[in-house]
């Protein structure tokens, strides 16, 4: 999923200059990802419903695929995020957007990069007196830059395989990161009556140390994100739990069906 996650690129929260990006893990790809729509709910760690979602991706001319997720939530926020990569032997990211608007955020933002000329811009406007900031440039992105994309590129590790990948997190201004993917254990979950044994994976951004230093001083260390994969023939996201945003509260995304609305009595 959209990957989601970028979403892990927006939980850190840095006001220091990261380090250089080293090398990290380009993934390749295992299962080859196609047409789908998949529902979507946010909810708080306690059960509380936030927002309803929808997971919409489509194979693009030229071998790409665009995946967007997308949250509307009751209070009329929205998040809005597309990530557009291909999938020749590795995944690798070609364009990545995404919309943040509503009172569920501090901020409303617009971000938007490309790899092929490494341009970006993030737009961000405060809701107290709606100064805008514009900020833009031009990033040397690694090959191995998964915003969007890292629940698609978790699928694809052996089961209970590790990597370290990079993603770029906007404070407002760009910085590439590592990230590390370890499992953490395996879990039972229900299908229905059925039971399914899910993978339990752990990202966790690594700083360095002078800056995890300064970090947890600062009382701004990045949280943990946590997202469960049953594996299976053809792996399946279950479930994912941590911040949408920088700093946020840690979120909970779960897979939902449709139903009927209720009959009035």
């Amino acid at each position: 999923m959209r990957d989601l996650i970028a979403t892990c690129a927006l939980l850190v929260f840095l006001s220091v200059l990261s380090p250089r990006a080293a090398a990290a893990d380009v993934i390749p790809v295992r299962f080859v990802e196609g047409a789908m729509h998949g529902f979507l709910v946010l909810r708080t760690l306690n059960g509380a419903v936030l927002a309803s979602g929808d997971l919409l991706q489509i194979r693009r001319d030229g071998g790409e695929v665009e995946s967007r997720m997308v949250f509307r939530f009751e209070d009329g926020s929205l998040f809005d995020e597309t990530v557009v990569y291909t999938q020749q032997g590795v995944f690798a990211l070609q364009r990545y957007s995404l919309v943040q608007r509503g009172p569920a955020f501090p901020e409303d933002t617009d971000v938007s990069m490309e790899r092929a000329s490494g341009k970006y811009r993030v737009t961000t406007r405060s809701r107290a007196d709606g100064q805008e900031d514009v900020r833009e440039g031009v990033l040397d992105l690694p090959p191995d830059v998964y915003n969007g994309m890292l629940l698609t590129v978790t699928k694809s590790l052996p089961a209970g395989g590790t990597a370290r990948v990079h993603l770029v997190v906007f404070t407002p201004m760009p910085r590439v990161i590592e990230l590390q993917i370890e499992p953490a254990g395996k879990h039972e979950v229900l299908v229905g009556v059925l039971k399914k044994t899910a993978v339990h994976y752990v990202f966790k951004p690594k700083l360095g140390t002078g800056l995890s230093l300064f970090a947890t001083l600062a009382g701004r260390m990045p949280p943990d994100c946590h997202v469960w994969i049953v594996p299976d023939d053809v792996p399946a996201f279950v479930r994912f739990d941590g911040p949408l945003f920088n700093p946020g509260p840690a979120w909970r995304i779960e897979l939902t069906s449709p139903r009927w609305p209720d009959k009035p009595k």
